[in-house]
């Protein structure tokens, strides 16, 4: 089952988090209003994570069973080849221009265990954390289908998978207003922050809304493009006026998951839109544009001031063109490939 009309919110859920990460001082994204909600803008990796819960589902519902070994080598086909492309253009940025080299990080990063130490998981190419998160869900999805998801129906999995996510956000938010916090960088900010079990309940609740769909909203298809947009302007305003709770780990459930759902089952103008070719395309290159997004920006920035080009408007915007190019050739000449080659393997 294909959703095509999801595939472009992952693009602009990536666009976001290279904003919160280049572009906050840039304009029209240094302007106050829209500063502050783009202070925020990692909150599109928790979307990244939920979107993966419901599309796992998507994917996985009729089988009885997943074989492990199969379906790990996808998910490995899927993520890996360009994940270690840009490790590789880090460690070149780092020998280039003569920066410490970080084996020891490199080697954390390639196994994909960053995540898992506390003061590693932002190290060597930094939002390569999530990817060492995602593939914890990922080894962890087919113990979860066979055992449960297949056995168990629909009704006898809400209260379990809601209490996980409910468990996880009161352990998360006792831990940022406790006395052991010490804010960013610290240790304990890292275990809150980037631990993967820490996430986990992000990837259930997505896959509690996948099976939701498929048992129940499937069948209830039509023009939802009026309750969309409530939700999408709810989203800046629950983040705008939010001043004590932190959607870091998933809160922000509470409207990802219903916009998930509907433009999933949406049959209006919204979804006609989001299914134009172009913007589709754009989605399938998002993984490429978070993944890649730190050392393109890297060699970019200091190409161009290299070049006695210092403006940061002009460097975010050049660098940002530069890894939306450099994403969509990847896709084509690299990630699509390789991932066709190592499935046959």
């Amino acid at each position: 089952m294909r959703l095509d009309q999801l595939t472009f919110s992952r693009f602009i859920a990536a666009i976001a988090v290279v904003i919160y990460h280049y572009g906050l001082e840039v304009y029209p994204f240094n302007l106050t209003p829209i500063q502050h909600l783009f202070q925020q803008g990692n909150i599109a990796v928790s979307y990244f994570f939920m979107l993966s819960g419901f599309i796992m589902i998507i994917a996985y519902h009729h089988y009885k069973e997943i074989d492990f070994l199969a379906y790990i080598k996808k998910r490995f086909a899927r993520i890996y080849p360009v994940y270690f492309l840009a490790l590789i253009f880090v460690l070149a940025f780092k020998i280039y221009y003569h920066k410490e080299s970080e084996l020891g990080n490199l080697f954390l990063n390639l196994t994909m265990l960053q995540s898992w130490i506390p003061g590693k998981a932002l190290s060597f190419n930094y939002p390569a954390w999530s990817l060492a998160v995602e593939f914890f869900f990922y080894a962890l999805f087919p113990y979860v289908f066979n055992t449960y998801y297949s056995k168990i129906s629909f009704k006898k999995l809400i209260i379990p998978i809601v209490s996980i996510f409910s468990i996880s956000q009161l352990l998360f938010h006792w831990g940022i207003y406790s006395e052991y916090y010490e804010g960013y960088p610290s240790k304990f900010h890292d275990f809150l922050f980037y631990f993967p079990p820490m996430h986990l309940a992000e990837f259930l609740i997505g896959n509690l809304a996948g099976l939701y769909f498929i048992k129940v909203f499937l069948n209830k298809r039509k023009n939802y493009d009026l309750v969309i947009m409530l939700l999408l302007c709810l989203v800046p305003l629950a983040i705008y006026y939010n001043s004590t709770l932190n959607f870091h780990n998933g809160l922000l459930a509470i409207l990802f998951i219903p916009l998930i759902l509907l433009i999933s089952a949406n049959t209006g103008f919204i979804t006609t839109f989001s299914k134009y070719k172009p913007l589709v395309f754009l989605g399938e290159i998002s993984y490429g544009i978070y993944i890649l997004q730190s050392p393109i920006f890297a060699w970019t920035k200091a190409f161009l001031k290299d070049n006695q080009i210092t403006n940061e408007t002009s460097k975010f915007y050049i660098a940002t063109l530069v890894l939306i190019l450099c994403s969509a050739l990847c896709f084509i000449y690299i990630e699509t490939p390789l991932r066709k080659i190592l499935k046959k393997i």
